[in-house]
């Protein structure tokens, strides 16, 4: 149990380091003008070439497990490789990395909220009221500590769909616990990849349609270089595998990691301003998060 529990908080802690930087490195190509979807589809359309060598063979003789879990491996490939990533390089577009990761950061909460919702764990009271004091902390953020701006549904289009992609990692996350589909990681990842590609294409061409191509040069290799190898196959491996050892519940606490690392890397390497509402929202988290791990029952 011991050994379980050391070996899944270090791929927990390298997967929220990759991840982390998969911020960074999104935010980078917006200033390189690489198209969102472009940018997400190139990094599973490789990582599948890659992993192709090692998992066709397993994909095909699991075929009987796949067909059986089948409209669960597309909902979980639909939100984890189509919709996550694609939404969160879009509204990188237009909002700090901070407020990204910091928005992200509440997803545990969400993962234990709607976990005791659908009764796949026990819901706890103090559970709820962390989810709703993180939720104040993400409207902190996104409304700049100005309420009229919410009222007037005037807020940052970027901070906006970095919900959306919220619900879509909480809502794979919950059914990669829930469902325990008999797939290795590898042969799982794969899998998951090849149904969200069939999402992705034409949502690529779509782009390409509409003049938004990408130009192959230097910086563009090394950001979907880490995309693939870093924030998609070695992350994705590592939270697949952490989960199925420890569960999602657990699992989740780590993602608190991602502000810490991303924060470091934002104010470091890409110079952005750390301002009061930024405290205001991380202490708001925070506290959601320490009440989420209470133990008192209802």
């Amino acid at each position: 149990m011991i050994r379980m529990n050391i070996r899944a908080y270090l791929y927990l802690t390298l997967c929220t380091l990759f991840w982390s930087g998969n911020f960074i490195v999104g935010k980078v190509a917006t200033l390189f003008e690489i198209p969102p979807l472009t940018l997400n589809f190139y990094r599973w359309f490789l990582a599948f070439l890659i992993l192709c060598p090692f998992t066709l063979k397993g994909v095909i003789m699991n075929f009987k497990e796949i067909k059986k879990n089948f409209l669960v491996l597309v909902i979980m490939g639909f939100t984890s490789i189509s919709v996550f990533n694609s939404v969160v390089y879009y509204s990188l577009n237009y909002t700090q990395v901070l407020n990204g990761v910091l928005m992200i950061s509440t997803i545990p909460v969400f993962i234990i909220f709607f976990s005791g919702l659908f009764k796949t764990e026990s819901i706890r009271i103090y559970q709820i009221i962390g989810v709703v004091i993180s939720l104040m902390g993400v409207i902190s953020i996104i409304t700049k500590l100005d309420l009229s701006l919410l009222l007037s549904l005037k807020l940052n289009k970027g901070d906006l769909w970095m919900l959306v992609a919220m619900i879509s990692w909480t809502t794979y996350s919950l059914l990669l616990g829930k469902k325990k589909v008999k797939l290795e990681p590898f042969i799982f990842l794969q899998t998951i990849i090849i149904i969200g590609l069939l999402f992705l294409l034409p949502m690529y061409i779509a782009e390409v349609l509409v003049g938004k191509k990408i130009t192959i040069n230097f910086p563009v290799i090394m950001t979907i270089g880490y995309v693939v190898f870093f924030a998609g196959i070695g992350a994705y491996t590592f939270w697949n595998a952490a989960i199925k050892l420890i569960g999602p519940s657990r699992s989740g606490v780590f993602l608190h990691l991602m502000p810490i690392f991303s924060s470091l890397m934002a104010v470091f390497l890409l110079g952005e301003q750390f301002s009061f509402h930024h405290i205001v929202g991380t202490l708001l988290i925070i506290s959601g998060i320490l009440l989420s791990s209470k133990k008192q029952t209802i």
